[in-house]
């Protein structure tokens, strides 16, 4: 197994605690701070920015302004960016400063989250180890409209400290600091205490800025990255404090209608079960079965059915769609191939006789340590291969299989169709499986 400082720039699966004792050189940072018409919360950060203790060299701040009514003032040595004021355009505010950033680490905060002193030396550790390294600091919350703005926030927060939000500390005890990481983690990734390489920032892309209200972007990029196999990490010692209350400290009409709105653009976005719709289709399907060519239409026909069946948001992609109607017309089969989050590649043409069995074997993909597995009937017949989008951009990123382990599932109620299986059998639901295969 290689890892950093055997030559390989890389863990396998999400094992960040694999160099958890190992200390880089300092890396150059830029640190870009998203702002909007909070001219004492900015101070407070820039101030607090000063007093890092990575070495100052190797340090650039850029605000990215949202289009404030009157420009922010900085001190000299910090860039200062701006675009126009069309509505809350955070994402793109981070894009901007992104796009000037010299740093090899990109430290994401936002004006009114101030960092201790030893904030960006320890959220940039892990990325300037691991290219791949998404790491999320601690926020907490603080009334800090009263403290000077040059306080020292390590004091003036925990003085004026308001409750940490239990749902997120919870998550982070659960999966040992997203040790454990999997699918749906990215719910637990903040852009205000957000870094990554500069390198992966680039090649996940940046934010997506359609979103154009508070919230919602953070979570779509993190998910984006962890599909292109980031390494999540929660850094707990690297602490900046948020003036005002968490999320849970709104009014509920507040909260009610943000919430929906995020968790409906979201659904399109992000297809993993628990994000997307129950009964509507995502943007990008959450999985996908690429048929073998040369499949003659029964086989055709009942494969997909019974995929469709047990898998109802999955799409079914064929190098030639037979001329066959209920093929033809259905929106989840094509023979465009789908970039979705698992892809079976089948072998032959199968049918699906125990749904939970396929899902259970399936589910392993949502993890990292499992980027492969070998699909076999229950007779032993090996049928398929599925993969994880995360294992294979890691496997190409690196040129190596061993990012994610691999393993082989007997799959019972999973079976090989013959060449002429009695369709009026499968669709009517009579028979056994021997009119099948």
């Amino acid at each position: 197994m290689s890892v950093v400082g055997d030559g390989m720039p890389w863990v396998p699966g999400n094992r960040w605690d694999l160099v958890s004792e190992r200390h880089p050189e300092p890396a150059r940072v830029t640190v870009v701070v998203t702002h909007y018409a909070q001219p004492a919360e900015l101070a407070r950060t820039l101030a607090a920015l000063e007093r890092q203790d990575h070495p100052r060299d190797l340090l650039e701040i850029v605000v990215a302004d949202d289009g404030s009514p009157e420009p922010p003032v900085v001190p000299p040595g910090v860039r200062l960016v701006r675009q126009e004021d069309r509505g809350f355009r955070a994402a793109a505010a981070r894009n901007l400063g992104a796009s000037v950033a010299t740093g090899e680490v990109l430290c994401f905060l936002d004006a009114d989250t101030a960092p201790e002193p030893a904030y960006v030396r320890r959220i940039s550790r892990l990325p300037a180890l691991l290219p791949e390294a998404v790491t999320v600091g601690r926020r907490r919350h603080a009334d800090l409209a009263s403290a000077p703005v040059d306080a020292p926030v390590e004091d003036a927060g925990p003085r004026h400290e308001l409750t940490e939000p239990a749902w997120l500390r919870d998550a982070y005890a659960r999966s040992a600091n997203l040790l454990h990481a999997d699918d749906r983690s990215y719910r637990y990734v903040i852009s205000a205490v957000l870094a990554c390489s500069g390198s992966f920032f680039a090649e996940v892309g940046g934010f997506d800025e359609s979103f154009s209200s508070y919230g919602g972007e953070d979570w779509e990029w993190a998910h984006r990255a962890w599909q292109a196999g980031a390494t999540l990490a929660h850094v707990p010692d690297a602490v900046a404090w948020h003036d005002g209350p968490d999320w849970a400290g709104r009014s509920h009409a507040d909260r009610a209608a943000e919430g929906n709105r995020q968790a409906m653009q979201l659904a399109a976005l992000i297809p993993v079960e628990g994000s997307r719709g129950r009964g509507l289709l995502p943007v990008t399907p959450d999985l996908a079965f690429h048929l073998p060519g040369g499949v003659d239409a029964a086989p055709a026909f009942v494969s997909a059915d019974s995929l469709l069946a047990a898998f109802p948001h999955a799409a079914i992609v064929m190098d030639a769609v037979p001329d066959i109607v209920a093929l033809r017309t259905d929106p989840r089969v094509g023979e465009r191939p789908m970039d979705a989050r698992v892809t079976v590649h089948l072998d032959a043409a199968v049918v699906v006789l125990d749904a939970e069995a396929l899902r259970s074997a399936l589910a392993d993909l949502t993890t990292a340590p499992i980027g492969r597995i070998v699909l076999e009937t229950e007779e032993g017949e090996r049928v398929g291969m599925a993969e994880s989008r995360r294992f294979r951009l890691r496997s190409r990123r690196w040129n190596s299989t061993d990012v994610a382990e691999e393993r082989t599932e007997r799959v019972n109620g999973l079976h090989r169709l013959g060449s002429a299986p009695q369709v009026e059998a499968w669709v009517g639901g009579w028979g056994g499986v021997e009119r099948l295969v």
